[in-house]
């Protein structure tokens, strides 16, 4: 016998109709989509959910995360909200004394935002940190702070690429002293954390995450563990990429979707290791690092695609993508566009590309996974992209306009903890991007960020991500609060529920309007989060 569930009563977008009230679900796939009173006459022993006017879209997908980092975030110390060196300092020494004894581990420090406009030196930190082993990694997560103690436990850190013996590490000096905190977690510290995110992206309406492990980043016990939590159920999908070169066994073994995410072309703006073509702006003596050059991005290549894998690349800066764009010049070279095309490979950030390299890229049938709250973070004429780079180059990138009219498919995400999993303002920081003309429509950003990510996962059904009968019931349900329609061209942010204003829409900040809350998310008929009540902020399922 069919296990039938019917939603009634609501708002479902779905490209079926305009006016869908209500939804059938039998065995985990949608079924039929209609108005209520149709859908009460063809499923009359089915299970009744009273949607109560709530809206019903199709659930995210965060295409770009770290689940375990973020994770000891929500019970770390999260240094994201600090607003000086001060207040940092405060922040580490108030840690320490709430659990002495123990590894900190920290993120989200961001001195571009203090008055100070510097980070503080590791003799600061060892005062704070009264002996203890500290690892407190800068917001975009390459490049960190660390006290001595911690030094003592990664002493191939000093003088390896990167080290410094009072400012922040970088470079290969950096992924020593994180090996060396991880190494500090235990088995249990990691699942944990693991099942924090994976129970908090739940209650914000995602129900899948592409986790980008590698041997620098989380370490493949990590990524094993990780896919085993999310494997027993009950918890949103998790697809792994290890970004490691000629790793194949390894891919095998662990069971990912492709050797890419965090496999470093360069580093990020923010630490100024993204490789650049001229020096940063403000600092003229470094252009960042080169990791990979175009010979080993087409051998990786051509590698991945002939055994069916995807590959994937970090690239931020714009030498990185130069050099990128010409490896995958010469993997077509070798094993023929068509075949390149369909293997669906990823680029990860792809900040800063022009016109000629998007259109190319498109050619290859290139996923890009980009995040466009880096944009509404870092963005615009006075914010750290135009210090790093000056406002000529700081103002154009994540141009995800050009990206979408050159037919390279968009998926969003977060870069989770870098930041916060928070799809609704992603969409919205997609449609007001900080350079006119940069941004896209409700419609495709909203894409980007549901059907988007499984596309980038290599699902490409042409349903799934969407809600239309065949599709899997991977749904989200939102209390929308009150619900106006905003004109087809308007950038007026506002929730639209006409279809042919092209999304269900977005939040009007500017009158104070709050964000759609999650009520419910839904990954092929089970449902990994109910809200329980108005006031409650658990992850109960």
């Amino acid at each position: 016998m069919s296990d039938t569930t019917l939603l009634l009563g609501g708002r479902i977008h779905s490209p079926a109709g305009p006016d869908v009230t209500a939804m059938a679900v039998i065995d985990g796939t949608v079924a039929w989509v209609g108005s209520d009173q149709v859908g009460r006459a063809l499923h009359p022993d089915a299970e009744v959910v009273d949607l109560g006017g709530a809206f019903v879209t199709p659930a995210f997908v965060d295409a770009h995360v770290h689940a375990t980092s973020t994770g000891l975030l929500l019970n770390g110390l999260d240094l994201t909200g600090c607003a000086s060196l001060t207040e940092f300092l405060h922040a580490l020494r108030d840690h320490v004394e709430e659990h002495p004894g123990s590894l900190v581990w920290g993120h989200g420090w961001d001195e571009t935002w203090w008055p100070e406009r510097r980070p503080p030196t590791r003799s600061e930190i060892d005062s704070a940190a009264a002996g203890a082993a500290v690892y407190l990694s800068r917001i975009d997560v390459h490049s960190a702070l660390v006290s001595s103690a911690l030094v003592e436990r990664a002493p191939l850190a000093r003088g390896a690429e990167g080290w410094s013996q009072e400012g922040p590490l970088t470079r290969v000096a950096h992924h020593h002293a994180r090996s060396a905190a991880r190494e500090s977690l235990s088995s249990a510290q990691r699942r944990e954390a693991q099942l924090e995110f994976l129970r908090d992206v739940a209650s914000k309406g995602v129900a899948c995450v592409h986790e980008c492990a590698g041997p620098d980043i989380s370490g493949a016990d990590d990524l094993a563990d990780l896919l085993d939590v999310a494997a027993k159920g009950g918890l949103p999908e998790v697809v792994g990429y290890w970004g490691e070169l000629g790793a194949l066994e390894r891919a095998r073994e662990l069971g990912v979707r492709g050797l890419g995410g965090d496999l470093f072309v360069d580093g990020a703006i923010g630490s100024r290791t993204a490789a650049l073509h001229e020096p940063y702006t403000d600092d003229p003596s470094t252009s960042g690092v080169l990791y990979l050059d175009a010979q080993a991005v087409a051998e990786h290549l051509v590698e991945c695609t002939r055994n069916g894998l995807q590959a994937g690349f970090h690239v931020i800066g714009d030498a990185g993508v130069a050099e990128v764009a010409e490896g995958f010049r010469r993997a077509a070279e070798t094993v023929g566009v068509p075949a390149l095309a369909g293997a669906r490979h990823r680029l990860e950030h792809l900040e800063m590309i022009d016109a000629e390299q998007a259109a190319e890229l498109g050619r290859y049938g290139v996923a890009a996974s980009v995040q466009p709250a880096f944009d509404a973070a870092w963005g615009g004429t006075e914010d750290m992209y135009a210090r790093r780079l000056g406002t000529a180059r700081g103002t154009r990138l994540n141009p995800f306009s050009q990206l979408a009219a050159s037919g390279v498919l968009l998926a969003f995400g977060s870069d989770a903890p870098v930041t916060p999993v928070d799809p609704w303002r992603s969409v919205q920081a997609a449609v007001n991007h900080r350079t006119e003309g940069f941004g896209i429509s409700p419609r495709a950003a909203f894409t980007a960020h549901t059907k988007g990510g499984w596309r980038a996962a290599g699902v490409d059904d042409g349903v799934t991500g969407t809600l239309v009968p065949g599709a899997p019931a991977t749904y989200a349900v939102w209390d929308a609060g009150e619900l106006v329609v905003a004109a087809p061209d308007s950038r007026v942010q506002r929730w639209s529920t006409d279809p042919r204003a092209g999304v269900p829409g977005l939040p009007d900040l500017s009158s104070g309007a709050r964000l759609p809350r999650c009520l419910r998310t839904v990954l092929r008929g089970e449902t990994i989060y109910v809200r329980q009540s108005d006031d409650d902020e658990s992850h109960d399922h």
